[in-house]
């Protein structure tokens, strides 16, 4: 277990939540990582503290915590995804000619790292270092539907997390699950109008080994310009599968 045990037993416990579909029981966690059940209980209950994992107290069972999101969203922060990224999102521009951009997690909003822009296309709210709603963005939506239920809910615990800009989007975290539920039966995310009144979006998240999301992919466009928007997604969740598999994704 090398020369931190500790650091070890910590970081085979982040692992092994980071791979659960579902929160899951505190005897689970202790057969996975070789521990006593005292043990891991001591080791869960410092890492709540800290906010890598949360306890869903009605149904005595663990997740990731909002901390472990955001740490693992880091890498997607750093210039090695932007990089990876960005010639995609130029051909995606070319072939749609419409603007794209990515965007990774950040707690409860977006942040946009990679914009690129259509010719003649109408200015973005979207520029490099934005923050956004993450509920009230394609993108947004894309992350959070590829998220386990238990992490969205510890995002959004109440309706105090939910901030309008236009008085459309969701304003509950009942309302944000049928959002979510809608975004994974089509297999993309939509906005109309919700952050730009005027503009509408596609988008769809690009995801790690364990299907994690990293960061997502969307395509603004004119709502009254009524483009093919089949079209537009298969573009865009064909960028983002392109991106998955450039780091090691699904």
């Amino acid at each position: 277990m090398g020369q931190v045990p500790a650091a070890s037993r910590t970081l085979r416990v982040l692992k092994f939540l980071a791979t659960q579909p579902d929160p899951v029981p505190l005897e689970r966690i202790a057969r996975a990582v070789e521990l006593p059940r005292s043990t891991a209980y001591h080791l869960v209950t410092a890492m709540i503290e800290e906010g890598f994992v949360t306890h869903i107290a009605e149904e005595r069972r663990y997740c990731l915590g909002v901390a472990a999101f955001e740490v693992g969203s880091g890498f997607s922060r750093q210039e090695p995804l932007q990089r990876l990224a960005r010639r995609h999102l130029a051909g995606l521009v070319d072939r749609v000619g419409q603007s794209a951009h990515l965007a990774v997690p950040h707690g409860r909003d977006v942040l946009y790292v990679v914009e690129e822009r259509a010719p003649g296309r109408p200015p973005l709210v979207t520029d490099v270092g934005v923050r956004l709603p993450a509920y009230l963005t394609a993108t947004g939506r894309a992350i959070l539907a590829a998220l386990p239920p238990a992490q969205v809910r510890a995002l959004y615990p109440d309706r105090s997390a939910f901030v309008q800009r236009h008085g459309r989007g969701p304003a509950s975290l009942s309302t944000l699950r049928t959002v979510l539920a809608e975004t994974r039966q089509r297999g993309h995310a939509t906005e109309d109008g919700e952050v730009t009144p005027g503009l509408s979006s596609v988008g769809a998240a690009v995801l790690d080994h364990n299907a994690v999301p990293l960061a997502g992919i969307a395509v603004t466009y004119p709502t009254e310009d009524e483009p093919d928007v089949g079209r537009l997604v298969r573009e865009v969740t064909a960028t983002a599968g392109a991106v998955s598999r450039r780091i090691g994704g699904r």
